[in-house]
Formats: C-alpha cells, structure tokens, sequence
C-alpha cells in the first residue's frame, strides 16, 4: 500500500509526491555542500573570537613559522593573534584584535562586522569578495647575558636561546649551536656535561603593533570563492595518507622471482624514509629516493648502539661454560631449535620426561618446554654453538685484547679458544628461524659503523655527494631532515596511523618520526618477509584521505608565510632595529601573492560549472586524485581508477568522466561526509541480535572492515527484527551470506553507495552501468529552460539538490509576505521563532523585516541565464525552510533539468537512423526545449603608437544595411534582434604609412 507523504526535507513543501519506497528514510541527507564549508570555517575560524581559536588551520600556520628571530637572536618577532574582516564599535574602528563576542573597553559596546563588498557588488564589479587580515605581533629586543649554570638558575633560562656556541668544557666540542632554543632536553645535556656558563638573552624592550596582511578570499554560502567578479570552486583532492606502507615487487625485480618486500614512512611534509631488501636479505634504506645504505645506520643516526638494535630485534641467551672438560649448559626455558641435549630433560613438578638426551630440540618439544612449572639447568652439546653469534665480546685473558666482536660468528677454532680461554660464560643471539631470522645481524655486519657520527656522515654522503662533510654539518643536516618541527611534519593523521599500525601509545601532538616507529616498520618489514601480516592495499580508502578546501588554504599560506619568514630575517640584519617598528620588518606580499596564486592558477581552483544547479552541487562534491602532490593522468595505472570495495557508500562507483580522466576524478556518494582526519564516512544502522535500532554511526574503511553489515532493502517485520534466519551481507569487501544474529549494522538507505547525480535517475538498478554514467555526467550539461518543469517520475532528491545548491530562496524564519514582485520578497518575520546562535537560543530578533532580493538574468559562467521567480503572494503564510522563490532549472522547489515529453520507439522512413531523433513542430513552436544564453562582449580602444583607436559609426566600406542597429556612437542599441555575422560595435584603428617595396 503506497503512502502518500512529502519525501523533500524543506517544511511546506510546494508539491506533494507519492512516494512508494518500502523503505523508510532513517537518516536525513547532510548538507550536500557541507564538506566545502566545514573545511573552510575549519580553517579560517571566523566565527571564533581571536582568544579562543583552537590550534588548527591558519592559527597553527602562524604558531609554526612564529616566532622569526635575526640570526644573533638579538630580536623576535612573536606572533599575538590574527583578525579576520574589519570591526567596528561605538566609538570608531576597533584598535584591538576584532572578533565575535570581543568587547571594547572603551565603550563598552560588543564590536560589529562591517563587510566591505556584498556578494552581488563583488560580482557586478568584478572584484574579490575577501576579507582584511590584520596580525597583532610583538617585536622583543633582546640583550646579552652570561648564566653561571646552577640549580638555581638554569630552570628559569626555559624558552630563551642559546647566543653563542655552546662547547662541552671536557672535550671542546659543540653540544648546542647559537639559536637553539633551551628546553628541559638542553638542560639534561648541560647539567650531564657539567658546563659552567651559558650565554643567554635577556628581554630589553618590547613593541607591539597590529599589521596589515591582505585581502583574503572569502567563501560565500554557497561553498564557492569570488575571484574578480567570476565564481570558482576549490576542488578536494584524494591523496595518500601520510603514515607507513608496506608493499613487494610482485618478484619482477629479480631473474629468480623471489619476492621482495619494502616499506615506505611518508610524513605530511619532508623526507621520504624507503626501506627494502635486496636478494640477499640484506635490509637497505633510501633517504628521499637517494643512494641506498644499510639499514641499521639510520637505526645508529638515531642514537642505537650495536648491542642495543642486537637487544632490539633478538633475545640474548647465556650459556654456561666448563673450560676443563669442555661442556656448555643452558636454561630449559633458553633452549634453542636444533641444540642437541646430553641428558633426559625432566620435568621437576610432574616428572616426566620432557625430552630424553641426544635428542635435538623441534618445535614440538619448545612448546612443551615452554609449559614446564620452571627452567632447568640442562648440557647441551657444545658443537652445537658453532654458527650461532656473539653478543658479548671474547677477550683473551692473557693479552686483554679483544679476540672476538660483538654479532661474530662462533666457529669451531673460535670456540676451541673460548674453552682454552677459560671463559666461564658466553651471551649468543637467540636467533629464531622461523620468526625473527638474520637479517638485522647480518645488515650489521655489512655496514662496518660503530658510531653515531659516522653513521650521520654517511647518510651525509648519500644526500650531498661529493661535500666533505664537518661533523657539525653532517649533524646540522641530518637535525633539519627529521627533527626540525618546520621541514618534518608527520600530521595528525600520520602519527594516528602508525600508532594504530603499530599498536604504539605516542601522544598524536608528537609529528616527528621517534625510534620506536622505526623499529616498528623493521620488525613489521621483517615479519612480512618471513610470511607474519599482509601488504598494504594503497588504493583502501582506509589509506587515502581528502584533503579539502581548507587543508589546500592552509599549505599554500604556509608556503607564503615562509617566503615571509626569510624577508623578515634579512630586513632584520639591515634594518636599526632600536627605532623599527614590527611594521618596518614584516613585507606581506609573498602571503597574498600565495593564495592569489593559488586561486587564479592552482589546478584544484577550478572555474565553477553553473550550468545548472546539479552541475554546481557535483562541482563541489568532487574528489580528484589529479593537482599538486597527487597523481598524472599519464602515470596513473589501472587499479587506482578501478572501483574499490571500500568506495561503498563513500565515492560513487558511477560517476566519473568518460576519456583521460576516468576514474581519477569521482564524486563524494550521498549520505557520505569527510570527519576531521579527512577520511570519508559512511552512515550505518545499529543491529543487536538480528533487531534494527534507530541508532546511527559514521565509519570509516578502516573501522567497516570489522563488522558484518547487511543491506538496507534486507526485509524487517514490524518489530524492525530480521525477517529470514540468512541474510546478504558485506564483511572486509567481499559479499557473504550471514545468520541474522551476526549482523552489527546495516545499510541506512539503498542511495547511500550512489552520488547526488546518480541518485536522480529513477530506477536506477535497471539501467547499464556504463549509460547510468553516461546519464550521470549528461545531467550536468542541461541548460535552464525558459518554461521549466520537474519529472512527474522523480526519486526525491530533487527539492534536496534544489535547496543545497543555492538556485532556489529559501525562508530563513517563520512570517507573512508584506510584498513579492519580480525583483523581490519582503517578509515579515515571527518575532518569537526568530532565534540566534549567540544568544543560546533565547529569543532575538535579527531584523522585524526579511527582504530577500532576487536574481535576475545574471549572466552565468557558462553563459546560461540565471533568473529567479517569486513562488509566494502578497499575505501567505511562510514557514521557516520553506521555498519562497524558484532559480534556474526548478519548478516549484525541485529540480528540474529537462521536459516531461512523450516519446515513441519506432523508426520513421530512416530519418531516426542510429542517433538521430525528430521531434513535433509542436515542442518548437510552443518553446519547450527553448534557453536562454547571454554572452558578454568586450571591445577597448586603445592608445596605439599610430595614434587612438575610435568607437564609431563611421566605418569604411561598409554598407548603411550592416550598421543600421548601430547607435550614433557605434554600439548596438539595446532591444535589437541581431543574427551571426551582424557587427555590434565599430571601431577604426589608423594604419601607419606603409612603405611599398620596389616591385
């Protein structure tokens, strides 16, 4: 039985559908542009008061790249806060920092928004609807001070710098170079190497001012920037998560096919850490694609010493020795694979035999050793230690000499002087064949360094061949690559995922790369090898995130910032900075040459598609994996435009160009949205034990691989309990039938796997997958017709699409219409429904009076017209939400790209052969399928060296029939019907004297 209900989500809506779908809407729709403007509010925090600004988008921009002091750190300029747009309050303009909520105290009065440009002026005068950003920064003098280093003094140098050099008083050299700043890691370094005094700064004057930075673009409401009078949209784009990946060749990197595996640590911004084996098992890493080096000396740059990656990566046995009669025990519990054991292995609690001597120890017996109620001391025989490698050194008793190293092999002459020696106890490598094999040890082995310099040299010589390196260079370089916060940056999302990854507990405020995540991806690496974990699907959606408008914003001003980092630097070492101003210092300019950059010629700012409301709804919905930092359409492979099981109910498996770009460029499905780490969610429905809640959660790919989730149209009773016992299922990508009771969620609705554009066909799961994205992608090019009129078949995205896009006016309160023409619509509001974010829901009154202005005959980017038409009276009635006035492409609220014609499938004497159709003089004369386009033509006159350019009716050699729509002064008139080829406006240009040649 079909009921009939509304399906649009806007009150009052103008048609009544009837909407036949068996299942109900559990969840609204988000905002269909709510990404685009989430991001952007995310980054800039207009609506948060200066003070109260989280640490995130522009305001960590300035906290990384603030403080900049000269390179003697006599001065610094600290950054304060950060005012977007221009405040004003009683008494004039606001000198403090202005923002929502902020209060003058002077006056008294909470300061007011004033906009420089509205929307509308912006787009008739071709300017950049922005906003002015002023900085409040602090320029502190410093002066010299010598610090006698004790208890009592040292605690309060926290946050100041170092002037001059610091030297270790023992050896002369530099522990701290100038400008390094002291923190509680410096001063354990300098109580540990007992220095005496510190040359330090001291504050001596401090100057405050608030600075100009620039116009900065704002987004309108509709999620889109106006850049010189002309709409465009910042695309999001798909990249890879920073974090660690693991991958093999697939064995084509070697004649033998023998797999190699390798692994890669990509931060959010510096260098690129590769590590791989080679054909023999030996562990190499690449430094940002550089010449390979063994792995352990990056493991050694970081601080490890030999013995301690030995401890790392191996357990240490000992091993008990009696020179005398040469004999070697052991611990029961210490017994290695493949040691042959001299006597009965007895277990003390139960007696029984665990193994029975001469016997060799199997994998078996381990576990059984493993069980024993405690260790016994068992004789092994000592032949049985040839091959095994040292830990501790041997040193011959007689001499004092080292005879054998750390990580050496025991051979059999080795192990004859170990007995001679009279040694009482060796430490050997637990080296376990089946888990943890060689190849740390013999990595080792093969890189011959013993030190952390020399390890740091190296990596040296690997990034600047052929540059004798100085220790402190070598040192200096290696500092930048990953432990300077400004050049190595793993994000967030890269410390969260190798946190998860690894199963590591290090606070997601630490963005450098620790130890532990290096040890971490070699065990993992050399687990891999040795057939333990699976390689990582890069194409997962739980590995590829979205970065957003406000993400790309926040990347290109730090480019801009650091470009102003080093002008400030240099202005700093010229200028007297006893009588600069923070003013004199700070040049702008590279900031806003960044975003204009950024806006007039980056590949992800894109001139927006208003062809109709659809087209601009998609345009801003769009992932591509194209622009800087993402992929070439000429190098991208298959299986990354390949549909994946994780873009369920995320990225659309139909939308996508036809040609280069296909698959590469995609559409965000419907109900998915992009949380806070730029991964993309998907709703899903609660299941208890067979039984439906109301209850919904977002995951991501990662979290969804988990659970057993059933489909949206698997048929409940009226009790929303599981109608069959098995039931269609989705489990970690693969498609599984599951008992009803195993079920943990279901689908919200069957639409959320498709795009908004996808979703307006109706019944969908009857067309060809390949013409669904044909007619995807077509819907996005119809133009707005003059008499528009929405499908009598429709899904009920269309009032949605309409709305969210912007084309139509929407009732922002409950009220009557005092007046509605063509031009515009005056309502008189509820006071009592009118309500205010800022005042908790209390009740305010913005304005008694609504007047909402219509569009009229805009000139769209695509040259479609942009015309909106009142769908209210005089003296109605409005609920807040409601539609009130009709745009481009909508009837009566709802989408509406085309005409309800009626079509015959036949042939007609071969005049519809193939592609060809004919349509009824009927559809011509009565306009169905008639639009309007409206061009903009630009002529100047210029000055030119022959002398000036003329508008004018007076043209040579042109008959009065070509000119007679012309005006006196050579411009078309307005109302006249013109034809292609008429000329709409007559200029002359003087032609100099040509010499004539002598032909």
């Amino acid at each position: 039985m079909s009921k009939i209900v509304s399906e649009n989500r806007s009150v009052g809506s103008l048609r009544i559908r009837q909407n036949f779908s068996k299942i109900p809407q559990i969840v609204d729709i988000p905002n269909l542009i709510e990404m685009q403007e989430k991001s952007f509010e995310s980054f800039m925090q207009r609506t948060v008061a200066p003070r109260h600004r989280k640490l995130k988008g522009l305001e960590e921009v300035f906290h990384d790249v603030f403080p900049i002091s000269d390179l003697n750190v006599n001065a610094q300029i600290e950054y304060v806060g950060l005012e977007v747009g221009s405040w004003e309050c009683g008494c004039g303009d606001y000198g403090e920092l202005g923002g929502p909520g902020e209060v003058c105290d002077e006056c008294g009065q909470e300061v007011i928004y004033k906009e420089k440009h509205a929307l509308r002026e912006c787009r008739q005068k071709q300017l950049t609807y922005s906003d002015p950003l002023r900085m409040v920064v602090r320029l502190v003098l410093f002066d010299r001070e010598a610090v006698d280093v004790n208890a009592k003094t040292i605690e309060g140098l926290l946050g100041k710098y170092i002037v001059e050099d610091l030297k270790s008083p023992a050896t002369g050299k530099v522990l701290f170079p100038a400008r390094t700043e002291i923190t509680s890691e410096v001063i354990d370094v300098i109580r540990g190497q007992g220095v005496t005094q510190i040359v330090s700064n001291v504050v001596r004057e401090v100057k405050e001012q608030k600075i100009f930075l620039g116009e900065m673009p704002m987004m309108s409401s509709n999620g889109t920037f106006m850049i010189n009078g002309v709409e465009r949209v910042v695309v999001s784009q798909m990249h890879r998560s920073p974090g660690a990946f693991f991958s093999h060749d697939k064995g084509k990197s070697h004649a033998s096919g023998k797999i190699l595996y390798s692994a890669r640590i990509i931060p959010d911004r510096g260098s690129w850490i590769d590590f791989e084996f080679d054909i023999k098992d030996i562990l190499h890493v690449k430094i940002d694609r550089r010449r390979k080096l063994p792995a352990t000396i990056l493991l050694q740059a970081f601080g490890m010493q030999v013995k301690e990656i030995l401890e790392t990566f191996y357990e240490i046995e000992t091993i008990s020795l009696s020179g005398k009669d040469k004999r070697a025990f052991v611990s029961s519990k210490s017994l290695l694979i493949g040691h042959k054991v001299l006597e009965d292995i007895v277990d003390p609690k139960t007696d029984e035999i665990v193994l029975k001597a001469n016997k060799k120890v199997a994998p078996p017996v381990m576990r059984k050793l493993g069980r024993m109620s405690k260790s016994v001391k068992v004789e092994i025989d000592p032949e049985g230690l040839i091959g095994c490698y040292l830990f501790d050194e041997i040193v011959d008793k007689g001499t004092g000499e080292v005879f054998a190293e750390t990580n050496q092999v025991i051979t059999e002459e080795l192990l004859g002087f170990i007995f001679k020696n009279g040694t009482k106890k060796i430490t050997i490598l637990r080296v376990d064949e089946e888990l943890l094999d060689t190849v740390v040890r013999d990595t080792l082995e093969i890189s011959k360094i013993d030190n952390q310099i020399d390890a740091i040299r190296e990596i040296y010589k690997r990034l600047r061949p052929g540059d004798p390196p100085t220790p402190e260079i070598a040192k200096s370089l290696f500092w930048n690559l990953f432990f300077n916060p400004k050049r190595y940056n793993l994000s967030v999302v890269g410390r969260m995922k190798l946190n998860q990854k690894f199963g590591l507990d290090i606070p997601l405020e630490s963005r450098l790369l620790t130890l532990e995540d290096l040890k971490a991806v070699i065990r993992f690496l050399v687990g891999l090898r040795n057939g333990v974990g699976v390689i990582d699907d890069i194409d997962h959606l739980g590995n590829r995130r979205v970065r957003a408008v406000g993400e790309s914003l926040e990347n290109q001003f730090r480019i801009g910032l650091v470009r102003m980092e080093r002008a400030i630097i240099e202005r700093m070492s010229i200028q007297d900075l006893d009588v600069s101003m923070p003013h004199d210092l700070v040049n702008s300019k590279p900031v806003i040459a960044a975003m204009k950059e950024f806006f007039g010629s980056s590949q992800l700012s894109q001139f927006m598609d208003q062809t109709n409301p659809l087209s601009e709804v998609t345009h801003k919905r769009r992932l591509s994996a194209l622009g800087p930092g993402g992929l070439t359409r000429e190098r991208a492979g298959f299986e990354v435009r390949d549909v994946h099981p994780t873009h369920y109910g995320r990225v659309c498996p139909i939308e996508t160009p036809e040609g280069p770009n296909i698959g590469l460029i995609a559409s965000l499905s419907t109900y998915a949205r992009v949380n806070e780490y730029g991964f993309v969610e998907t709703p899903y429905r609660k299941v208890e034990n067979g039984l439906a809640l109301g209850d919904v959660e977002f995951h991501t790919a990662m979290v969804e691989d988990e659970y057993v989730i059933a489909q949206a149209n698997a048929a409940l009773d009226d009790n929303n309990k599981f109608k069959d016992q098995i039931v269609s299922a989705r489990q970690g990508g693969d498609f599984i039938l599951s008992q009803s009771s195993k079920i943990d969620y279901m689908d919200v609705s069957p639409k959320q796997l498709i795009s908004v554009a996808a979703s307006l066909i109706p019944f969908l799961e009857n067309d060809d997958a390949n013409r669904a994205l044909m007619g995807s992608n077509m819907q996005r090019q119809a133009v707005p017709l003059v008499q528009p009129r929405a499908p009598l078949v429709g899904t009920g995205m269309e009032a949605i699409v309409a709305r969210d896009s912007g084309a139509v006016i929407v009732a922002e309160n409950d009220g009557e219409v005092i007046s509605a023409d063509a031009t515009r619509i005056v309502v008189r509001n509820d006071v009592k429904k009118s309500r205010n974010k800022e005042t908790n829901g209390s009740d305010y009154l913005d304005s008694a009076v609504s007047i909402y202005t219509l569009a009229k005959h805009q000139r769209s980017n695509q040259n479609t017209c942009v015309n909106q038409k009142p769908l209210v009276v005089s003296g109605q009635k409005i609920k807040e939400g409601e539609v009130i006035a009709d745009g481009p492409s909508t009837e009566q609220g709802e989408l509406a790209l085309g005409r309800n014609v009626l079509v015959a499938f036949m042939p007609w004497d071969g005049y519809n052969f193939e592609d060809a159709i004919i349509i009824s003089e009927k559809l011509v004369k009565e306009d169905v399928y008639t639009s309007i386009h409206i061009e903009e033509f630009n002529v100047e006159a210029r000055d030119t060296k022959q002398g000036r350019e003329e508008i004018t009716r007076d043209i040579s050699n042109v008959g009065e029939d070509a000119l007679r729509n012309l005006d006196e002064s050579g411009i078309i008139r307005v109302g006249a019907t013109i034809k292609p080829g008429d000329i709409l406006v007559g200029k002359i240009t003087p032609k100099g004297e040509t010499q004539l040649s002598p032909e």
